[in-house]
């Protein structure tokens, strides 16, 4: 009767025992980047968003959770220069794509890691853009070496019109010929972080 009770002690114990500690990792916004690629029926453009701030959350070397923001007033154009760059960057910034005066961060919030093979995850998060959120998701590498996280997520793909940028979209006005835009752009983002 005695081992009986004793098992049953160790079995409650055993139930509850304390999850991994869940450690936070500060996001370099110095050291991190986000590229876009933003393609039309011409060609095609890129730049770079900054991000403001950012975390990563771990269990251990899994990526457990996470959050970062990007400053839109900061978006560049790369492939292009001088008066073109800066009246593009200008109409990236109006109602016609960003709204950044109403809008001038977009952030992004993990929801759900799940395992995708050797060295990858699949991470689905809130992204909101302009005051909209959806759920996306997409394949990434995350390495954790000690204090410090990389994390890599290349062409991510986002369709725009879900956040109201309906711009030149082929979805929504017809008989655009060359002038339409790709309704997705691609993200490629580049994750820096350390305790």
């Amino acid at each position: 009767m005695k081992s009986l009770f004793t098992m049953a002690v160790v079995a409650t114990l055993l139930a509850f025992k304390p999850s991994a500690k869940t450690e936070t990792f500060t996001i370099d916004t110095e050291r991190s980047s986000i590229e876009w690629t933003a393609s039309k029926v011409t060609g095609k453009h890129n730049g770079t968003v900054k991000l403001s701030a950012g975390s990563l959350l771990f269990n251990g070397n899994s990526l457990a959770g996470g959050a970062f923001t990007a400053d839109m007033t900061s978006i560049t154009v790369t492939d292009i220069q001088g008066d073109m760059s800066q009246k593009l960057i200008g109409h990236l910034k109006n109602d016609d794509f960003f709204a950044v005066d109403k809008h001038p961060s977009s952030q992004f919030k993990i929801t759900k890691v799940s395992p995708a093979g050797t060295g990858q995850v699949n991470i689905t998060g809130d992204l909101t853009i302009k005051g909209i959120t959806q759920s996306v998701t997409f394949p990434a590498v995350v390495k954790r070496q000690g204090n410090a996280v990389v994390a890599v997520a290349k062409n991510v793909k986002i369709d725009r019109t879900k956040y109201d940028i309906k711009y030149r979209s082929n979805s929504f006005f017809g008989s655009l010929g060359d002038k339409a835009i790709e309704d997705e752009f691609l993200l490629s983002i580049n994750l820096a972080a350390k305790k």
